[in-house]
């Protein structure tokens, strides 16, 4: 395998692991970057051991054990790439382009789905196939545009698409996540206009 497309398969990998992550824990409420060196740290600081690791984090016990494991031997320190205890979620600073990348893609890619989806669903009439198909491309491009606005906060496409698929759906369970959305975004980005237009749009 190249060394290419390696590193694009591994950024999709880590694009699934982000997006695991704020499906399991919806209740995140910080999110900071953090430098490499920094991961042992705040494993050692937090007390996480091979034995407690699923207990503390809420994930895959052989996920974290192994992640845990892998800290302390420096030479897998570089594999450890997020951090999520206690609702705060922590990217390591040396994935972020491929992430961001890899983020965008995907969201490009399922955004050019969807909007295909949807005329083809106004030429041949909203069967309960084109439906589902609808229902299933918006979940991915929630999904997607989620990962890819904590990664570039002032995307303005992502915000317009999940304001588009919010206002069809009208449910206040998907209100209520958009506000917390928004506020994860600008505990990292506290100045970010787009973010602060689709809170404000939120709200009225």
């Amino acid at each position: 395998m190249s060394e290419e497309s390696y590193s694009e398969g591994k950024a999709v990998d880590l694009l699934h692991q982000l997006e695991d992550i704020l499906e399991s824990d919806p209740l995140i409420d910080e999110l900071g970057y953090i430098h490499p060196s920094q991961f042992l740290l705040l494993y050692k600081e937090s007390g996480i051991s091979c034995n407690s690791s699923e207990e503390a984090m809420g994930q895959s016990a052989d996920r974290i054990a192994s992640s845990v494991e892998s800290l302390h031997d420096t030479s897998n320190q570089e594999n450890i790439y997020f951090w999520n205890r206690d609702h705060k979620l922590g990217i390591s600073t040396q994935v972020l382009l491929p992430l961001y990348r890899s983020a965008k893609h995907a969201f490009m890619t399922s955004y050019k789905q969807y909007k295909a989806s949807s005329n083809q669903s106004e030429k041949v009439g909203n069967s309960s196939s084109a439906i589902l198909s609808c229902d299933h491309l918006e979940s991915i491009l929630m999904r997607h545009s989620r990962s890819l606005l904590l990664l570039s906060c002032d995307f303005i496409t992502a915000w317009n698409c999940r304001k588009y698929v919010l206002s069809k759906k009208n449910k206040l369970s998907m209100f209520m996540d958009e506000l917390s959305l928004s506020a994860l975004v600008l505990s990292y980005a506290p100045k970010s206009e787009q973010t602060w237009n689709h809170r404000l749009i939120l709200k009225l």
